[in-house]
């Protein structure tokens, strides 16, 4: 039976919910399925359904094209079969982007055409600390320059992380044991709310699915449970617009899930989610810059991923990921501005900016971390709250230099050499460069990586001050250009 109107009028890309009722019966979440096929002409949607508890099963729609979208629903209870209704789509708001999309192979856009930089963090269960310290870190966000956050479904069990969560996405507590049948509804309306808050500062969702650090018996659930979680994940989340699917954060430290289990996780999502949202899988050991048969690291060149999702420390290897993947190369792990005692968690800011640099110079994208020591112990690389470290506000600097103007689709430059090897260099064509010298600090530059034959304007970016001056006059392939002989100096050249 339909509660909810049988047809809605609501924005491209924005939600539409159905609510369905039927006898309340907690085996619903084992047993009971319903689906929708939505159309529109000839586009059609097929939508799962799921169990919210209380007798509810919710539908959840996302339009992507405007005009009307007319549905008819399949289940194995027969008074959810045969249910029909509509969603009216309206044109998006002015402000509307829709999901993020990969563009130009190496590159992102949002669905509404515009470039977009993924200048993310890692606050990995801000969503499971106290009202107050979400609230903090939801106010810190708006105010910094990041736009992803990655987050896990499930809660941590590491260092700094030993207090016991309220909620979790299975009914139970971890002295009690868990209900691996059910799910814990009211979890999800607080992580839907999360999302959604998140959705509203301009903030994508990296949702993180499984991890291994862990307490309760999440790593290691049959794979059963594994399959039925994961849908349910896609069947609640999936119609929301800001949302990635991360299948793991260090998979390879999840003993007990071979590659197979991985394959098939990746192929379950793809095949449920009907909105084609971004998915990758991150790692623990270092990837090899080249696969053979026996290496133990997830192959990016996989297409059912959209993204290379990689943790690493030294980003000259990123040129060779780009050609080797073909796909878009984000750095989700480099190292964390800190000081912690943890190798991970104890740079600099002066080295996280440089990092950041570094890896869209070479054609990729850095996710920042942060792991401050804190009195109440709340550190924004997992708890979230605020912000301490010196590297925020110098990579909004960097990503106001790549959204002004033209849509940057940097790409390395190929032609290395000896009088080369101590700069990043990124460029469009000929006619746009971007040099960056992170630690070394020359008092002069040969302008040898310019094509000939074209006149150029130079500016000198100091990335720490965050100031940017023009170097007078034009110059040429081969000139010399005076320096100012300190760190974090880029250049932006751009032909006249």
């Amino acid at each position: 039976m339909l509660v909810s109107p049988s047809t809605l009028n609501i924005a491209k890309w924005s939600r539409a919910e159905f609510v369905f009722k039927a006898e309340n019966d907690p085996a619903h979440f084992t047993r009971s399925w319903v689906t929708a096929t939505f159309s529109n002409g000839d586009d059609q949607k097929v939508v799962r359904g799921f169990y919210d508890d209380g007798g509810r099963f919710l539908l959840r729609f996302m339009p992507q094209s405007e005009g009307i979208w007319t549905f008819r629903t399949e289940s194995n209870i027969a008074s959810l079969s045969g249910i029909t209704g509509s969603v009216n789509c309206t044109p998006a708001g002015a402000e509307a982007t829709g999901p993020i999309e990969t563009d130009e192979t190496f590159h992102f856009r949002t669905a509404s055409g515009k470039a977009w930089y993924p200048f993310g963090t890692t606050a990995y269960v801000w969503n499971y600390q106290s009202d107050a310290v979400q609230e903090q870190t939801l106010a810190s966000l708006a105010a910094s320059p990041f736009n992803k956050i990655r987050m896990c479904v499930f809660p941590k069990h590491y260092t700094y992380n030993f207090k016991e969560p309220q909620r979790f996405p299975f009914p139970g507590n971890i002295t009690d044991g868990f209900d691996f049948s059910r799910f814990d509804c009211a979890f999800f309306h607080q992580l839907e709310n999360q999302i959604d808050a998140l959705k509203d500062r301009g903030i994508e969702a990296d949702l993180i699915i499984f991890h291994p650090y862990d307490r309760w018996g999440f790593a290691e659930m049959d794979a059963e449970t594994d399959r039925r979680y994961v849908d349910y994940l896609v069947a609640r989340l999936s119609s929301f617009s800001n949302v990635w699917w991360s299948l793991a954060n260090e998979f390879d430290l999840l003993r007990k899930k071979p590659l197979s289990f991985w394959d098939g996780v990746f192929k379950q999502i793809t095949a449920d989610d009907p909105y084609g949202h971004l998915i990758s899988i991150h790692n623990w050991h270092n990837p090899p810059i080249h696969y053979t048969s026996n290496d133990h690291w997830y192959d990016q060149t996989d297409p059912l991923i959209t993204h290379a999702s990689i943790q690493h420390h030294d980003l000259w290897f990123v040129p060779g990921w780009r050609e080797q993947f073909s796909k878009p190369i984000v750095i989700d792990e480099c190292r964390y501005e800190g000081d912690v005692d943890c190798g991970w968690g104890n740079i600099s800011g002066r080295k996280m900016l440089n990092l950041t640099w570094e890896g869209v110079c070479a054609g990729g994208y850095v996710t920042h971390g942060e792991s401050y020591l804190s009195d109440d112990e709340i550190i924004w690389w997992s708890h979230g709250g605020k912000l301490k470290g010196e590297s925020p506000e110098r990579i909004a600097f960097l990503r106001n230099i790549l959204e002004e103007g033209e849509a940057k689709r940097l790409s390395p430059w190929k032609g290395r050499s000896h009088s080369q090897w101590d700069v990043t260099i990124g460029h469009m064509g000929d006619d746009y460069w971007l040099l960056w010298f992170g630690d070394s600090q020359p008092g002069f530059k040969l302008l040898t990586m310019l094509p000939e034959g074209k006149e150029f304007m130079v500016e000198i970016i100091d990335a720490w001050a965050m100031t940017v001056e023009r170097v007078t006059g034009t110059w040429r392939s081969g000139d010399r250009l005076p320096l100012p002989g300190r760190p974090g100096i880029a250049l932006r050249i751009t032909a006249v």
